[in-house]
């Protein structure tokens, strides 16, 4: 069967289990629509936290990162892995203990303040965008290939699909959504890496394939630093990036899940603080899966491109190739005219691009898999991006019509009002996201990073330090996160969009990339937070019972 008809089935199969579950599960209370009833188990619900959390950054962007980066792309999977023990054992049962419906509300009420609980919605919201413009950005990555539209077509539609089964089922259509989307993306995901591995090296396992010698007796490792070497990149198991800039995007993207509010609520979701513990362990597990295999497909990504490619006649391509061509994530520029394919790290010589957004999803192509696995793959990668950005829209949509409206401008409102309320905000924020998906500002994990940074620069500190300490007060808190959030506002659009004047990789503060600054902005809102909060009034005793309480097992 040709791969169309494969890619249109899979792609169908899995659009129609979403919306199923959608019209099953469909909220009809705010707290079915905020936290899906409270009722979810811990199972259940570390599937929908894998889901949440293993976004399209995860499935498509991480594995073309570290084939390209090699050993400075471990920093994604160490800060992305740690982050998300971090979370577990220092947030998520306590933040359940306390039993709100959003990480505004809990701000709100622990810094008893509005105004508080307004910055923390701001940054919610600056956080939640800047992380679904990638999630978008991958939907159109993903529909622009497999169903040959171009990526304005493929966010509208991945826009419609997500809105359909985020604005009606809320957390609770989500959240057995998600189930779904996990079983589908991680069986999309090993499939390739388990054929490949057994191909290549003759072992099953990816996780021991790529750290296996091939059919030639020679180490995939070895061999591929062999071929860096060859083209002038530096090899894949040595790192570029300074040892400051490494420690402080891991620390970045560490602290930044911690303080994640799409991934935070999902422990709001289950009975009790036991089941939140228990919740985040499966998760764990459930998460383990594609992180471990994740530099196993790099490996063989990268190289079977440059076995493929390099110093070969452009006029023999594969078929895959024309194919990402007409996408514009591929791209062949023959300076020499001679026919051959130039791939060198001299920018000079080099005749081909390649978008790292596309190593994950055109390798079973170049290592010629059956179709019926390119299909699967395509419909893992929209659950991967659809999932999150589903949990994202449902941050926004909180936070507009709970912790504004609801808490703030309209208290009298009607849980049908705020219900209604919630589902406009939703399908405004799908018009936004769509926008940011197609004029993203970067590749899809580089967008994420970014939001990791805004989330450790503002949230994590105000989050900690309200649980682990009765001193911090409101003036503290709210002063720190308009420092850390401004200064990370500030480097992010300097050096990213070009904003203040712009600047080079020269210009960085400290030699640290944008990726890596949120760990800068992050000690700055701690510093200024402490220092605030002993040189004001302390909060008072109801409070700082409330946190007392909010510790005890």
């Amino acid at each position: 069967m040709e791969l169309q008809y494969w890619i249109w089935i899979a792609v169908g199969l899995s659009f129609s289990l979403y919306i199923g579950i959608a019209i099953w599960s469909r909220a009809g209370s705010t707290k079915e629509f905020y936290v899906a009833g409270g009722g979810v188990h811990p199972i259940a619900n570390g599937m929908a936290t894998a889901a949440d959390w293993m976004s399209a950054a995860s499935f498509i962007s991480m594995a073309g990162i570290i084939s390209f980066g090699g050993y400075d792309g471990s920093v994604y999977l160490m800060g992305w892995t740690g982050g998300y023990v971090l979370l577990a054992l220092l947030l998520a049962p306590y933040l359940r203990k306390f039993g709100k419906f959003t990480v505004p509300d809990f701000i709100g009420d622990r810094y008893y303040s509005n105004t508080a609980r307004s910055v923390a919605v701001f940054c919610a919201l600056i956080v939640s965008f800047t992380y679904i413009a990638g999630q978008m950005r991958g939907v159109g990555v993903v529909f622009s290939r497999y169903l040959e539209v171009d990526i304005v077509t493929g966010v509208l539609i991945g826009m419609g699909i997500v809105l359909f089964y985020a604005v009606l089922g809320g957390m609770k259509g989500i959240t057995y959504t998600q189930v779904a989307q996990y079983c589908v993306l991680i069986f999309a995901f090993m499939v390739p890496a388990i054929y490949i591995s057994f191909l290549v090296t003759g072992n099953v396992i990816p996780q021991l394939g790529f750290g296996s010698s091939g059919a030639d007796g020679v180490y995939l490792l070895d061999k591929l630093d062999g071929l860096h070497r060859e083209l002038g990149f530096h090899e894949y198991t040595s790192g570029s990036k300074s040892m400051l800039d490494v420690f402080c995007i891991t620390m970045a993207l560490m602290v930044g899940t911690a303080g994640l509010p799409h991934v935070i609520v999902r422990f709001f979701t289950v009975k009790k603080v036991s089941d939140a513990r228990k919740s985040a362990g499966w998760a764990l597990l459930f998460i383990a899966i594609l992180y471990t295999t994740a530099p196993a497909i790099a490996v063989f990504s990268r190289t079977n491109l440059i076995e493929t490619v390099s110093n070969q006649p452009y006029k023999d391509m594969p078929e895959w190739f024309d194919k990402w061509e007409t996408t514009g994530l591929l791209g062949f520029t023959d300076k020499n005219e001679d026919g051959l394919i130039q791939y060198t790290a001299d920018t000079t010589t080099n005749e081909l691009t390649v978008d790292a957004d596309i190593m994950v999803l055109a390798n079973p192509e170049i290592a010629q898999l059956p179709n019926w696995v390119i299909a699967l793959l395509a419909a893992g990668a929209l659950a991967a991006a659809l999932s999150t950005a589903a949990g994202l829209l449902l941050v926004i949509s909180s936070a507009v019509s709970h912790d504004l409206l609801k808490k703030m401008v309209m208290p009298r409102i009607s849980e049908k009002g705020e219900l209604i309320a919630a589902r406009i905000a939703a399908t405004g924020a799908v018009c936004l996201a769509g926008y940011f998906g197609i004029n993203p500002p970067g590749f899809v994990a580089a967008t994420v990073a970014l939001a990791f940074g805004l989330a450790a620069s503002s949230f994590f500190p105000a989050i900690l330090l309200g649980i682990f300490s009765k001193r911090i007060n409101k003036e503290g808190a709210i002063s720190g996160m308009l420092v850390g959030v401004t200064l990370m506002l500030f480097y992010m659009l300097k050096f990213k969009f070009g904003w203040f004047g712009g600047g080079t990789k020269a210009d960085w503060w400290f030699g640290i990339s944008p990726e890596g600054f949120g760990s800068i902005a992050m000690i700055a809102n701690f510093v200024v937070t402490l220092i605030i909060s002993s040189g004001t009034p302390a909060p008072s005793k109801d409070i700082q019972e409330l946190v007392a309480n909010i510790r005890k097992p």
